[in-house]
């Protein structure tokens, strides 16, 4: 279904060509909006039209709204089966109540994406997987993915990680959203490994960090943690292994998988010590995924050229809204 599609049924409930189109994107990116977000998205002040959208969504029981702690603002919720299930997203889990803590993240994302209208932002699991298949010559199990399950009733989900990728007018640049919530960035890890193989098929592309800076952050903490996620990218993505260090990564793996001999123990003691440590933590969730294939990818120096070149980038975009005073957005509807 593409995005018009996606429009045109929702404005099927009453609303506006500009409401629709906006309530598509909380859909897909989201689930949860502030007024402020619906005025940046239409280029409306607050006034009498807000308002009536508002209004028409908590009337309907289309929205709940809460309330956001000692403010007087609202967040709200959108969460009607009809809506999602017109833009065949019924499922999506942006319907279901959320901790505050995730709804806050969410919200954060949507601010992004609202207000970089440049970008095509790519939401739903079948958006990302049926684009990349379109636009580069990889198989549906090269794609980021997640096993969940024993086998035989295993069950695979594409693009766990629901972050958006924003594509570029011409189709060239691809722009991978990852929000910054944790000081250690072991998931970040993950993420970039989970993501390798798809990078590589990539003509342009970047890892844009989403750091949320307080005022109230006067020694630069998130400027120092951002640093930290930098360093991890040229690890993970501008640092290919070594042929020694990859034998004997597969070795370990195998080992590990079919055991080894007594003969072996030192041999096993020394691997688990270097590949217990953080920099090869998301290449073994890789491994336990894609076996031996995820060490090509990392020997690869395919992404270091594609970094050198500047076709590969890390960027920073720090968030300095004040999200903190929403953190009790789960309230009292």
């Amino acid at each position: 279904m593409t995005h018009e599609e996606r429009v045109k049924r929702v404005a099927g409930f009453g609303f506006t060509h500009r409401q629709a189109a906006f309530l598509v994107e909380v859909m897909l990116h989201s689930g949860f909006f502030l007024g402020r977000q619906y005025c940046t998205f239409a280029r409306i002040v607050r006034g009498q039209k807000l308002v009536d959208f508002l209004q028409k969504l908590t009337s309907r029981k289309l929205a709940t709204p809460y309330l956001c702690g000692h403010s007087k603002a609202r967040v709200y919720h959108l969460h009607h089966a009809a809506l999602y299930e017109a833009i065949e997203q019924r499922d999506v889990r942006f319907r279901k109540r959320m901790a505050a803590g995730q709804a806050l993240e969410r919200l954060m994302i949507l601010d992004h994406v609202i207000t970089h209208r440049e970008f095509r932002w790519l939401g739903s699991e079948q958006d990302k997987v049926a684009h990349f298949l379109t636009t580069t010559s990889l198989e549906r199990d090269a794609l980021p993915r997640l096993a969940f399950g024993v086998r035989p009733n295993v069950t695979i989900r594409h693009f766990p990680d629901k972050l958006p990728i924003g594509v570029s007018p011409d189709g060239r640049m691809h722009t991978f959203l990852y929000l910054l919530v944790n000081p250690v960035p072991y998931d970040f890890r993950v993420f970039l490994r989970r993501h390798a193989e798809l990078l590589r098929a990539l003509p342009a592309w970047s890892i844009r960090l989403l750091v949320p800076v307080d005022q109230t952050d006067r020694d630069g903490w998130a400027q120092h943690l951002a640093d930290d996620y930098e360093g991890v990218f040229r690890q993970e993505l501008a640092s290919p292994l070594d042929t020694v260090t990859a034998n004997e990564l597969r070795w370990f793996w195998e080992a590990q998988t079919l055991g080894s001999g007594v003969a072996e123990e030192k041999r096993m003691r020394r691997a688990r010590r270097i590949f217990g440590t953080p920099r090869f933590r998301g290449l073994r969730r890789a491994l336990e995924l894609d076996g031996s294939r995820a060490v090509d990818v990392a020997m690869s120096r395919s992404l270091a050229d594609a970094i050198e070149r500047n076709e590969g980038r890390f960027e920073r975009h720090e968030m300095r809204r004040q999200y903190l005073r929403l953190s009790h957005l789960v309230g009292t509807a």
